[in-house]
């Protein structure tokens, strides 16, 4: 994933707030649209100056990230014999 195709940071825009490439809506915005339950399309709809591609590339991301660390912390958690029941 060429993450300055998706998403960038830049201070002279939202003071720096990752947004997508190309616009200036800020990649947490997808996040809060689908924390809340709503369908890719919507966030598309609202957004279109973001293209599908781009959600796609950033969400794919961000459950690859979460997966690891969900398996990073399952071997922390076995490693140190915690107790997180």
């Amino acid at each position: 994933l060429d993450v300055s195709r998706v998403a960038h940071s830049d201070p002279k825009i939202l003071s720096g707030t990752p947004v997508f490439t190309g616009t200036r809506v800020p990649v947490r915005i997808l996040f809060e649209f689908l924390a809340a339950g709503d369908r890719l399309d919507e966030f598309l709809d609202a957004y279109p100056s973001v293209s599908r591609a781009q959600a796609d590339s950033l969400n794919e991301a961000a459950e690859q990230i979460d997966e690891f660390l969900l398996e990073y912390a399952d071997e922390a958690i076995e490693k140190n014999g915690w107790d997180c029941s």
